[in-house]
């Protein structure tokens, strides 16, 4: 018998004001985008170009996250039964896959600008580096008035954050460039924005494959909520235990429950709510709970529980105490793909 509970946590409100932020913050971006390739493209500084580059993938990663959360307001059908929630972390993977390869073309240029320098114009330079920094403030602040811990709303404010600092080391490499003439600062600005941008890409784009890899989701102990699972009257054992995430803020879990054989439906489905709010306590809003009668014709063994990963997932086991007088209980690890 399977039962299957689950809580709402969707938030209206945080999904408009996530899509009026992205709207207004991908207005101003691809605006002074195209400002600061010009400049760069005139002036010759790096920093400008890069920093413009980045921009343009920071048009390109907002309009993605604003398509995303237009997509994720599709209702679920037969074909896709949760909806289009992922999408949401597709985006944010080539958000991060886009910050990866900006930083690598990055370096390249820098590199090649070492053995092939190019003059910089200093104070156009500097004059759109400090109206790019002003413009990069603005649009995070707008980033951080949306939901933080949205993964989608995290990589897009990660872009904007890696603009930010383009700007600050562009305004910086300005100042000496005009002072001293070390057009090196360029270049050298250029590189410590680039491994800034790859090293928030990189953790983006790990975060959001482990969600489609549909890994276990960031501080879920599977063994405790095995172990709280257990301490439930009834529960005789729990095993093809999985837990994953849908979308940000969204996880989901789905175990089998070993009762008595002799149990009624009823008996089961209570014990199943339980279990619900067992595994709800541990932040899991979506749970799907299959109760399942012990055998009565396996042996029984003294109490213990194993751990199984042969097939990739986990799975518990917990038994019985053995009575010679008595039938035995065991549970069954039922392998299956999930």
């Amino acid at each position: 018998m399977t039962f299957h509970a689950h809580t709402h946590n969707h938030d209206p409100h945080h999904h408009a004001q996530n899509t009026k932020i992205l709207s207004l913050s991908l207005a101003i971006i691809a605006g002074f985008m195209l400002v600061e390739a010009l400049a760069g493209w005139l002036s010759g500084s790096l920093a400008l170009l890069s920093d413009a580059g980045h921009m343009f993938s920071d048009a390109a990663s907002l309009a993605l996250a604003l398509l995303a959360f237009k997509w994720a307001e599709k209702t679920a059908n037969s074909q896709k039964s949760f909806g289009y929630q992922r999408v949401e972390i597709l985006a944010a993977a080539l958000n991060g896959l886009t910050l990866v390869v900006m930083a690598g073309w990055i370096v390249l240029e820098a590199i090649i600008r070492v053995f092939r320098p190019v003059a910089v114009a200093s104070t156009a330079m500097l004059v759109v580096a400090v109206l790019g920094l002003l413009v990069n403030i603005g649009v995070a602040w707008l980033m951080l008035r949306g939901e933080r811990d949205n993964l989608n709303m995290h990589g897009a404010f990660l872009h904007v954050l890696g603009d930010l600092l383009g700007s600050v080391a562009a305004v910086i490499a300005g100042i000496l460039i005009k002072a001293f003439g070390w057009n090196w600062a360029d270049l050298l600005a250029s590189v410590m924005v680039a491994l800034l941008i790859g090293k928030s890409g990189w953790g983006v784009l790990g975060s959001s494959l482990h969600i489609l890899m549909e890994g276990t989701p960031a501080g879920t102990d599977l063994l405790k909520i095995s172990e709280d699972i257990q301490k439930i009257n009834g529960v005789l054992g729990v095993h093809d235990l999985h837990a994953w995430t849908i979308t940000s803020k969204k996880h989901a879990l789905s175990c089998h429950v070993v009762v008595a054989s002799n149990w009624t439906v009823a008996q089961a489905a209570a014990l199943a709510d339980e279990v619900q709010q067992a595994v709800q306590a541990h932040g899991i809003g979506h749970v799907t709970v299959q109760t399942e009668p012990a055998s009565s014709e396996q042996p029984s063994h003294s109490h213990a529980m194993c751990n199984s990963f042969a097939d990739g997932s986990l799975a518990q086991h917990s038994q019985t105490a053995h009575e010679q007088d008595e039938h035995g209980v065991s549970e069954h690890h039922h392998e299956h793909p999930h």
